[in-house]
């Protein structure tokens, strides 16, 4: 199995390389091409999933030991992430092709493929350097993907989106340099090794570059205060990117969780408890800005967006706690407002295209109107937190995992809770259940089509949130074993240890 672990990275790669050389201008083959490659990243996905059970793994590219060259390591936690990518991108794909969204710019489908090839590595490298590395290639593809069709509005959130994660991209290297520095390695399990032993003289840089590294992980995952990025970058997105981009917020989440027990955990004297301390106020001031935000939000995709920001808040505030209960939570939860975000940004791409502006005022009933309100409030139910569907679940698992600190944090979650609550069924009685008379004017947009592709995209991600809600037994099961092993991070690494070759 060791050999598959560099799939999804080397697949999507690949395939993108071949769109760009041979299939350029074709967009029918290119559309085969990358459905042929999600489908087949799903199945490897899948059993390195099941792989991931019988512990961690690593894959020497090379053949050369860590610390030396580079490796990617499968855990119960990558294995995760990269199942979740899997899953998130098939319909997210279906519904570019059926919505005709991969046609209204070039390159639509190698950047989709270059982007995935960045999360998947992001997700699986075991070295620091190569996380930043991933990150650029990401950010590269995520940027050809945010300006797709065009357009100045566009452009400009573009041009906000790269200067920020240009700030974290510096950031990171600073800290990367620091560690360096101080221990001459950035494998992640050479530094868990290295750090405890580190003299009491560099202790002061290395708590500056912990801080540091919290900071970028802070600004991928949008938490407060670095979180300004996100609304115009999200919103002002085509529809099925920002849907996509919904798992990129969580590469922070996933790189704060990753470092904070491997590299950092609070057993580490130089560092302590630093890292929690920060995350925590931070999440809770990210999560009331979501939820008021929802409240106010001006249009259906910023409405999304702040959705997407309260959902960090909750994720990083069960992260910041670093123990296997609110561990395990976090990623539950991770899994389901990954799903639900980008359920809501389809839902929103889907409304906006078939309205003559897309401010939440009274308007003409759209083209599919009951179908697509359908769909809204199954998504609103989500992201609300409200049963019977997986937000529930999610925050009934986060509010348990802090009943020793109930007073805050229960009130801020409940309360934010309820502010979205109010602000979708604002969003949704404005748009669905008050249609303005129609008056025939040249701002009245030609009904969509019907787009049964596209609807379907966006029933399936619901479906999975269904599943999830479902199957809710047995996922916290095996998220409870994934946060015991990031808890006791030993066969991690011992994995990287294993010698030459593999």
């Amino acid at each position: 199995m060791s050999h598959w672990i560099i799939a999804p990275v080397v697949l999507p790669a690949l395939v993108a390389a071949v769109m760009v050389i041979a299939l350029r201008g074709n967009l029918a083959l290119q559309r085969i091409a990358s459905l042929a490659a999600i489908l087949a990243l799903n199945a490897i996905a899948l059993a390195l999933l099941l792989a991931a059970t019988d512990g961690p793994q690593a894959y020497f590219l090379g053949d050369w030991p860590a610390p030396f060259g580079i490796v990617l390591v499968l855990d119960r936690l990558s294995a995760l992430m990269v199942a979740l990518l899997a899953v998130l991108a098939l319909p997210v794909t279906l519904y570019a092709i059926g919505s005709g969204w991969d046609r209204k710019g070039a390159h639509f489908h190698p950047l989709l493929m270059f982007l995935l090839m960045g999360i998947a590595g992001a997700f699986l490298t075991g070295d620091a350097f190569n996380l930043f590395v991933f990150f650029e290639v990401l950010l590269i593809a995520s940027y050809g993907l945010m300006i797709h069709g065009g357009g100045q509005t566009r452009t400009r959130a573009g041009i906000q989106y790269i200067a920020f994660n240009l700030v974290g991209s510096s950031l990171f290297l600073f800290a990367l340099a620091l560690l360096y520095g101080v221990t001459g390695t950035l494998n992640m399990a050479d530094l868990a090794a290295k750090l405890p032993l580190l003299p009491e003289g560099d202790t002061a840089l290395l708590r500056v570059a912990a801080v540091m590294l919290i900071l970028v992980f802070a600004i991928k995952g949008a938490l407060v205060p670095l979180q300004f990025w996100l609304p115009g970058t999200y919103a002002n997105a085509p529809g099925v990117v920002a849907a996509l981009f919904a798992v990129m917020t969580k590469i922070g989440a996933y790189a704060t969780l990753r470092f904070g027990t491997l590299v950092f955990p609070e057993t580490l004297p130089a560092t302590g408890d630093l890292i929690g301390h920060l995350l925590q106020p931070a999440a809770l001031i990210t999560l009331a800005v979501g939820a008021i935000g929802v409240l106010g939000a001006a249009t259906l995709p910023r409405l999304a967006a702040f959705a997407g920001i309260a959902s960090m808040g909750t994720a990083f505030l069960a992260i910041s706690a670093f123990t296997p209960a609110t561990t395990a939570a976090a990623l539950y939860y991770i899994l389901h407002s990954t799903l639900a975000t980008a359920a809501l940004f389809l839902v929103a791409d889907l409304v906006t295209r078939r309205r003559a502006h897309p401010q939440l005022a009274e308007a003409p009933a759209i083209a599919q109107s009951g179908l697509i309100s359908a769909l809204f409030m199954a998504a609103a139910i989500a992201l609300a937190g409200m049963p019977p569907l997986s937000g529930f679940i999610g925050k009934l698992l986060i509010l348990d995992a802090f009943r020793a600190q109930a007073p805050l944090i229960w009130s801020v979650i409940l309360v934010s809770s309820f502010l979205m609550i109010l602000g979708f069924s604002r969003a949704g009685s404005l748009v669905f259940w008050k249609p303005a008379p129609h008056t025939p004017t040249t701002d009245t947009p030609t009904p969509a089509p019907t787009e049964p592709l596209a609807i379907a995209a966006t029933l399936a991600l619901l479906a999975t949130l269904a599943a999830l809600t479902l199957l809710a037994g047995p996922i916290t099961d095996w998220l409870a074993a994934t946060a015991q092993t990031l808890h006791a991070p030993e066969a991690y690494i011992d994995a990287n240890r294993l010698g030459e070759g593999q």
